[in-house]
């Protein structure tokens, strides 16, 4: 049974007079589970909308284990397939947990939405159980300190292309993930009426002082792409402090990180002999480049400009939107915030992601693809 259809109830069969019934030997599940063959890999409903179950079990069950059927009853539901698809969904954010097979119980994430003991713990709770649904989180961190795209055609072939989302549950999707945006606060206003998507990834630090969570997601991104030891990303970006100190804080990690070798005009290919010779060959040898707007630097705008007449994948960054220029501001550009303590951690994780993405998506940090 797919998990969108409603169970049907068994028919009542006529037995032949004379003759038994043979048993069928069957394994035996606990009464009120429900067996499910195929499943969705994302949430079907927004979080907001699958808090029901969960509440009622912790409220009305005392909290305990029980079977689907029993989860339903405690919410005043009768036992339908949606009802099972929306037990499924509270599943995937972490509301509900499967003690054993076919039992259900409520999880500390539910427990801090309905019974917050601190201001911060409701909002803090969404997020965590938005960051923990399959493929919703993956497109978050995807799009994380960026603007999303006015056009929902982009977010729908990112959603195809990217992330395999089925085309017939595209707009589905999309559905959920921006009211999950919108129930975890991860949507900001910006000039234009545009909607930046927050980024919340950081985590206290293992040892190494790396995140984890971002560690995995770019292992994620990081499938399918091969990267030679002589690829090169060639960062375009102003050398005067402090914007010019990023190179060696941010950026270089940040590619190192990616698998790249970073190459800065000033410190790696300017010898004797023309510069803008030096730059062009410089451009031309990367696989992907880094431009640093912000500041709006004439010598950055220029080279920007050569990458694009290259059909180079270019990954945008600045600390506001007003020094992008207007003509590529449709393109995916990274925003940092200064005023964010973690803003450097963030922002190298964020540009390795997008360094890498950028070689298995192109068309994505492209200006003008080849015809």
């Amino acid at each position: 049974m797919a998990e969108d259809d409603a169970p049907s109830n068994a028919a009542a069969e006529t037995k032949p007079k004379g003759k038994k019934r043979k048993s069928s030997k069957r394994s035996k599940r606990p009464k009120g589970a429900v067996k499910h063959t195929t499943t969705l890999a994302y949430p079907k409903h927004p979080i907001l909308k699958c808090l029901r179950i969960p509440q009622a079990v912790l409220e009305n069950g005392a909290g305990k284990e029980c079977t689907d059927r029993e989860a339903a009853n405690y919410a005043g539901i009768g036992w339908s397939g949606p009802v099972a698809v929306e037990i499924s969904s509270a599943i995937k954010y972490g509301l509900l947990q499967r003690p054993s097979a076919g039992k259900v119980e409520p999880t500390d994430i539910i427990r801090r939405i309905v019974r917050p003991q601190k201001t911060t713990d409701r909002i803090d709770a969404i997020r965590e159980a938005v960051l923990k649904a399959p493929l919703i989180s993956d497109v978050y961190k995807h799009y994380r300190g960026e603007n999303l795209p006015e056009e929902t055609s982009f977010l729908a072939n990112t959603a195809t292309e990217s992330f395999k989302i089925p085309a017939d549950r595209v707009a589905e999707f999309i559905n959920v993930f921006l009211e999950d945006l919108e129930a975890a606060q991860l949507l900001e206003e910006v000039a234009g009426g545009k909607k930046r998507v927050l980024d919340i990834t950081h985590i206290p630090s293992d040892v190494s002082g790396v995140s984890t969570t971002t560690e995995d997601h770019l292992k994620k991104v990081s499938k399918g792409v091969t990267v030679e030891p002589t690829d090169t990303c060639f960062v375009m970006m102003p050398f005067a402090h402090p914007i010019g100190g990023y190179y060696a804080s941010i950026y270089e990690p940040a590619i190192k990180k990616a698998g790249l070798t970073p190459v800065r005009a000033d410190t790696d290919i300017f010898a004797t002999g023309k510069i803008i010779e030096q730059i062009w060959n410089g451009l031309k040898r990367a696989k992907v480049l880094v431009a640093e707007l912000t500041g709006r630097n004439p010598n950055v705008l220029y080279e920007l400009g050569l990458a694009h007449a290259l059909h180079k994948p270019v990954v945008l960054i600045s600390s506001n939107e007003a020094d992008v220029p207007f003509d590529v501001r449709h393109v995916r550009v990274i925003y940092y915030e200064l005023t964010d303590p973690f803003w450097g951690e963030k922002l190298i994780a964020k540009v390795a992601e997008n360094i890498v993405s950028a070689i298995k998506n192109p068309q994505e940090a492209i200006q003008f693809p080849k015809e």
